[in-house]
């Protein structure tokens, strides 16, 4: 089958800038490569870091690749947004997904996969006809959704990444069958802590070794609940032995020290001293040896977090966590591996009791780092592409 995939339009594939989203178009297309099961082109922004990638290597898997930020691409860009400033995403993104469609238009695909744009398909069934399936990774497609009835009626099938993504687009028809999940999955063979890999040591960091360190990883942003636990290591400062390692920044391999929420999280750290360690960004292929240094691992979302491979990384490496009850985590994390928590008005309170009992608590953790490492087998990186080719595909 020759099948087009529709990129987000922002960070490149292969995933050199990071991105859930792209990491995840990683593991499927390695997958497709290994078992030559389709012929695919991506359309990608380009980046500099993708011209020497081995991906590009690859027989079945093609990159075509539109630049948005070569000096004629920012003139072209603001001239779309005069002349047509009624787009459904921002005009960068429109320009991006319509020079995909001026190369869409003089090829033949048996399949179109957008990953995580919705409205594209509004515009990509004009130049083909070939069917449209959407791998959904947020909640982008609902009853309150924008033309949603429009974009859900010019889809074959959508992919979701978790059931409560998929209960949301069940609200445009409840009773509807075009609506499959399959679960995220990662390298588990990566991130297992039985794997001999190099990494940054505790006293690089300014850790101890008997330091009892927390590690949180992702994107530096309200949503994701890191100011509430920066808040929360406030009532822990008399425990001058707990540590928070957080590892990332406020968007992927893009971010600057100027973003303003980042500068009031490390404001709001600043009386903590050591206790806090900033690591920014690091690039995916790091972040086993980060984990290996943690005792736990916090992912304190306070948004519906679709389905935060973050977790499924921490369980993977064996690590008890504290988490929330929001989104699609409950369908990966459960009371023997996790403490899950409501994100209610004592949610700063209620962080630092699951801090202060896990620190305490020394045969808790290793039990609930055994169930983590258990649970975490049932997504794994091969599997998760196994069932994303075949629901594309039904």
């Amino acid at each position: 089958m020759k099948i087009a995939i529709l990129t987000s339009g922002i960070l490149p594939v292969p995933a050199v800038q990071g991105g859930a989203v792209e990491n995840l178009m990683d593991f499927y297309l390695a997958y497709n490569d290994q078992h030559q099961l389709h012929d695919i082109t991506v359309y990608s922004v380009a980046h500099e870091q993708t011209r020497q990638h081995p991906a590009l290597q690859s027989a079945v898997n093609h990159y075509h690749y539109i630049n948005v930020n070569s000096l004629m691409a920012k003139v072209r860009k603001r001239l779309y947004k005069l002349t047509k400033p009624e787009g459904y995403y921002h005009y960068t993104i429109e320009y991006f997904l319509d020079q995909c469609l001026r190369h869409m238009a003089s090829q033949h695909y048996d399949l179109v996969i957008l990953e995580n744009r919705p409205a594209y398909a509004l515009k990509v069934r004009a130049v083909t006809a070939a069917p449209i399936v959407l791998h959904l990774h947020n909640d982008f497609l609902n009853a309150q959704t924008k033309q949603g009835r429009e974009i859900y009626d010019s889809l074959q099938r959508v992919v979701t990444v978790s059931r409560y993504i998929g209960q949301q687009v069940k609200t445009l028809e409840p009773d509807g069958t075009k609506c499959l999940t399959v679960n995220n999955g990662i390298d588990l063979a990566a991130f297992s802590p039985k794997q001999n890999i190099s990494g940054p040591s505790r006293q690089s960091l300014g850790l101890k070794d008997d330091d009892f360190v927390m590690v949180f990883s992702g994107r530096i942003t309200a949503q994701k609940g890191i100011l509430p636990l920066v808040q929360a290591m406030k009532g822990l400062k008399d425990y001058a032995n707990i540590k928070l390692l957080i590892i990332g920044s406020p968007f992927y391999g893009n971010a600057t020290d100027n973003d303003e929420f980042l500068i009031q999280l490390k404001e709001e750290a600043r009386e903590l001293k050591d206790s806090v360690v900033f690591t920014g960004f690091q690039p995916y292929d790091k972040m086993p040896g980060y984990l290996r240094l943690a005792d736990c691992a916090v992912v304190p979302s306070q948004w519906d977090d679709p389905f935060p491979t973050s977790v499924l990384e921490a369980m993977a490496a064996g690590k008890p966590i504290i988490t929330t009850r929001r989104g699609g985590i409950p369908e990966m994390a459960n009371a023997f591996n996790a403490v899950l928590l409501p994100t209610d008005q004592h949610f700063v309170s209620k962080l630092t009791a699951a801090i202060l009992d896990l620190y305490g608590n020394e045969e808790k953790r290793r039990l609930m780092g055994r169930m983590s490492k258990m649970v975490a087998g049932r997504f794994s990186k091969e599997r998760y592409a196994e069932r994303f080719f075949q629901q594309i595909t039904l």
